[in-house]
């Protein structure tokens, strides 16, 4: 095993301080028998190699010591110059190379030249129980080929120093020599459906039930609210539905031959038609019981059915998290859920694509 690359396959907790909490959750889930899209994470040895040989650690010293983090315009002058370094700093030829090499395995283990790829950062950072940095790092959607990979790796490493993160570190009392990125290069689903998964009933805390909401296409208007989903309730012990709820769904957000997501209207038919069969609905709900009995706790999923795989192999697991809503809410405080806050824990994923970067810029997508 490269200590460049590790393949989800070959994941294993001793070295989960190597690969953030992103690549060791896809690791974990993969050595768990769950189906998640292919691929393997570059390991903070590879991000520390290169910024060890580009001396990082003193032009970090002089751009950020004397920082005002209440000066906004201080804070983006210092960290656009630090993410400037870090795309452009030397990559070590065996770092760089053995990244290429796994980009060409997975393309080759994909079938498709140049496979498009999801380039999602995993910083060390993200472990920490006292501080949360969710969003705070960049994702990439539909990468293709080695050089492009090459380049969003480093705009992955450069988003450590958002002025978000870089301004979050200094509240919290973070060293910033001590953070550390890895990334994680992962096959891009094309999914006919998708949505998310909890392994109770949102709206009561019920166990006994999986819930299970769906849309045509990607993710993004389930999660956005955009799109009011289909919504089915399966009980755990009779494995069941027990109660489907088929919403006119207007829209739908779709690839394009230019590798961009595009929201496009529903004809009537389509639009008020269930986008899961029965054996889908039950296939989701038996690898969340699977997740949750995994885990040990209640689980938040995300899922897409793959329009590249065949029928009953096509379910694919994006994502899969504890429950935050019920598991750390008293019962009295089931107005939140009914709310439908509890949506707010769902983030981006795969499944997300309003949430690539452009090339172009080192901004943060919204």
């Amino acid at each position: 095993m490269s200590s460049t690359i590790t393949w989800f396959e070959s994941y294993w907790a001793g070295i989960k301080h190597e690969m953030g909490g992103k690549a060791a959750s896809l690791g974990e889930m993969t050595g768990a028998g769950l189906p998640v899209p292919p691929g393997f994470g570059i390991s903070t040895t590879a991000y520390r190699r290169t910024a060890l040989e580009a001396d990082l650690d003193q032009q970090l010293a002089h751009h950020l010591t004397g920082m005002d983090v209440n000066d906004t315009d201080d804070v983006s002058r210092r960290c656009a110059a630090i993410r400037d370094i870090i795309r452009t700093m030397p990559m070590p030829v065996e770092v760089e190379e053995a990244i290429r090499a796994g980009y060409q395995e997975l393309s080759a283990r994909s079938g498709v030249t140049d496979v498009p790829v999801a380039v999602r950062s995993s910083a060390t950072s993200e472990d920490s129980p006292d501080a949360s940095f969710a969003g705070e790092h960049d994702t990439y959607l539909w990468v293709r080929g080695g050089d492009d990979v090459i380049d969003a790796v480093r705009r992955c490493w450069a988003s450590l120093f958002t002025d978000r993160a870089t301004c979050y570190r200094v509240e919290m009392g973070y060293e910033h020599r001590s953070v550390e990125m890895c990334v994680v290069i992962q096959k891009m689903v094309r999914p006919t459906a998708a949505g998310v998964a909890f392994t109770l009933n949102p709206t009561d805390g019920d166990r006994s039930q999986i819930a299970i909401d769906s849309a045509w296409g990607f993710g993004e208007g389930v999660v956005s609210g955009e799109i009011t989903p289909d919504n089915f309730l399966i009980d755990k012990v009779v494995r069941e539905i027990g109660r489907r709820v088929v919403s006119v769904k207007e829209c739908e957000f779709a690839l394009t031959d230019h590798d961009t997501v595009e929201k496009r209207l529903l004809d009537a038919d389509r639009a008020s038609a269930p986008s899961l069969t029965d054996d889908q609905i039950k296939g989701i709900a038996a690898l969340a019981r699977t997740a949750e009995k995994h885990y040990g706790c209640p689980q938040d999923i995300e899922w897409a059915v793959d329009a590249d795989l065949p029928e009953g192999q096509n379910i694919i697991l994006l994502q899969a998290r504890p429950e935050t809503v019920w598991s750390k809410k008293a019962p009295a405080a089931s107005s939140v859920a009914k709310s439908g806050d509890f949506m707010a824990s769902i983030v981006s994923t795969l499944m997300s694509p309003l949430y690539s970067r452009s090339s172009a810029d080192g901004t943060e997508a919204k």
